[in-house]
């Protein structure tokens, strides 16, 4: 396929996200009733509880999915403990993630060529893809990439990623599962505002995403390239320290800042590439981060339209869903704001590393 610009696209043009869907816990909390639940964890140690209370406040939330009740996060007490909550959960929230993604494309799940699951909530080994192979009954021969640390860029690299294997195999379908339950990960006894913050923006969920070859009948936005960027020396913006305790969140108030310098200039130099400007763009498939990320993404892009009324969508009814959360919002878009055909559209994330990934897709 030749681009505007007269450059060959490596790409298929009937690539294409052929499905995506997502899988909640049964346990969903209104804000403040998960706010209420916080001032009595932390009832002896937190130093300034109005700090909690303004926190949430501008977290642009209002309820969450949780993994457990609230009750049972006090026997939590190990690393291990709360790592099999997530072995066991991720595999039943994977499970109806996907199914539903290939009931939606209307794909038979022997098509599946490759199974790529992310997360940076929990580790497994054998891995969450080995164990819903069995639990499936996928193909023997499928091929697993399970992917960790990658965090809320995860989703958006996962389709990168996907897409480029279905170029290599057009006649078979790539998955692509997210599985985030960041409520394991709370840390008790870090009262750092990075916590505090956490506390007040994450939850729970998985989605799934099915990338289709050229070779297979399916509908759904063409995938027409993708662009991965990193930014040396950022490894301290965002991650997890990670210890005997488990995950202890890393949230550098610069996080806005590095989106707000980065995103715009990567996003045009993937559309200059191939003949495109920002202007031409249609449709913004956008990470949730948190209000001040969105609102340094849409300083970044240029967007104060109501672009980006998917993502804050996404984020009032669930929070940051981590790698997962770009992902329900493409699912957002193709179930209730598909645009025309024929428009092009942009799908982009960031993460830890810091870095960034976007995928160009014509609806």
């Amino acid at each position: 396929m030749i681009s505007r610009s007269g450059v060959m696209l490596q790409w298929c043009q009937n690539m294409k996200i052929a499905g995506a869907a997502s899988a909640f816990p049964r346990h969903y909390y209104p804000q403040a009733v998960l706010l209420a639940a916080l001032r009595e964890y932390w009832k002896d140690s937190l130093p300034n509880p109005r700090m909690l209370d303004q926190l949430h406040a501008h977290a642009g939330v209002d309820g969450r999915y949780l993994v457990l009740p609230l009750e049972r996060y006090y026997d939590l007490t190990t690393f291990g403990k709360a790592n099999a909550v997530f072995i066991e959960a991720a595999q039943e929230l994977g499970e109806q993630a996907i199914s539903c993604a290939l009931a939606r494309a209307k794909v038979d799940k022997s098509r599946i060529g490759a199974l790529f699951f992310v997360s940076v909530t929990g580790i497994a080994s054998p891995s969450v893809d080995a164990r819903l192979v069995n639990r499936m009954n996928l193909s023997p021969n499928i091929k697993r990439v399970p992917i960790f640390g990658l965090g809320c860029v995860a989703g958006a690299a996962g389709l990168a990623r996907a897409a480029d294997y279905v170029r290599a195999f057009p006649d078979q379908v790539a998955v692509l599962l997210a599985v985030e339950l960041c409520s394991l990960t709370l840390q008790k006894e870090d009262l750092t505002v990075a916590n505090l913050v956490s506390s007040g923006l994450f939850g729970d969920g998985a989605s799934a995403a099915l990338v289709a070859g050229d070779q297979v009948d399916a509908a759904g936005p063409c995938i027409l390239a993708t662009k991965s960027v990193f930014y040396p020396d950022t490894e301290d913006v965002m991650g997890w320290d990670i210890s005997e305790k488990g995950f202890r969140i890393v949230l550098s108030r610069e996080v806005p800042e590095v989106a707000r310098k980065h995103l715009g200039q990567d996003v045009d130099a993937l559309l200059a590439e191939h003949g495109y400007t920002r202007a031409e763009v249609g449709s913004w498939v956008l990470h949730t981060g948190g209000p001040k990320v969105l609102e340094a993404t849409a300083d970044a892009l240029g967007l104060h339209n109501g672009e980006l009324a998917a993502s804050w969508e996404c984020l009032r009814r669930m929070g940051n869903l981590s790698s997962a959360s770009v992902l329900c919002v493409l699912e957002e878009v193709m179930l209730h704001r598909r645009p025309a055909p024929g428009t092009l559209g942009v799908l982009a994330a960031m993460g830890p590393g810091f870095c960034s990934e976007v995928v160009l897709l014509r609806w």
